[in-house]
């Protein structure tokens, strides 16, 4: 009975980490065959990167206790939008947060979804700057399209998304401005008329040449 009891237990803590770390009908998945490989293909997703400007120097300034608390607390109120928009968080890498809408469950509305976290997350930002008195300010760059999906290790397994349009996504945020949201072609055209958004001309992205670019300003009020 305590044996039984002990691996319930067990059981219900590796199944809890494992809906930490990976969306939910892929934690299914798993459980129901660990050994299956996880490779999907989404033919329309919205992917969202987001940095942190002037990190490296804020992190010098504040140390690691301090550098970390700042990032906690920032990143806690990006994965609150999250979980009250209905996304995907994938990773983050440092500094940088990554959100993918759209994938592994279809949604129709994936590009409102992700409009409206970058607009979250803005304002998220701009809040805890103000409460911290540091000079907070997220780059973030949007792309809508296919995406391909899957599980990829065997131990410090990961759910990640990949393709031209995630590529597309981190470029835009790299070739971004602090405190702006820059969108593609494809974003842009499903957008215009819910959100506000103007044109910021063509980028020469590396690796994707000449690309057509409209910055997110807000929500439309209907």
């Amino acid at each position: 009975y305590y044996v039984f009891h002990l691996l319930q237990h067990e059981q219900e803590r590796s199944d809890s980490l494992l809906l930490n770390i990976m969306p939910d009908v892929i934690a299914e998945r798993l459980k129901a065959d660990p050994n299956s490989t996880i490779a999907d293909q989404h033919d329309q997703a919205t992917v969202l990167f987001a940095d942190l400007t002037g990190f490296t120097p804020l992190s010098s300034k504040l140390g690691p206790q301090k550098i970390v608390a700042l990032l906690d607390e920032l990143f806690s109120a990006f994965d609150a939008e999250v979980a009250r928009i209905g996304v995907e968080k994938i990773k983050t890498i440092g500094d940088a947060y990554m959100v993918v809408s759209g994938a592994p469950t279809h949604r129709p509305d994936h590009a409102e979804a992700i409009a409206e976290l970058a607009l979250a997350m803005l304002a998220a930002t701009h809040r805890i700057a103000l409460q911290s008195d540091h000079k907070l300010q997220m780059r973030i760059g949007i792309a809508t399209g296919p995406v391909m999906a899957g599980v990829i290790g065997r131990t410090k397994f990961a759910y990640d998304v990949w393709g031209e349009t995630v590529n597309r996504a981190a470029r835009l945020e790299a070739y971004g401005e602090p405190g702006f949201v820059v969108i593609d072609e494809t974003t842009a055209s499903v957008l215009t008329g819910r959100f506000r958004i103007a044109p910021k001309g063509e980028l020469d992205l590396k690796g994707l040449g000449p690309t057509q670019t409209w910055l997110l300003q807000d929500r439309k009020l209907h």
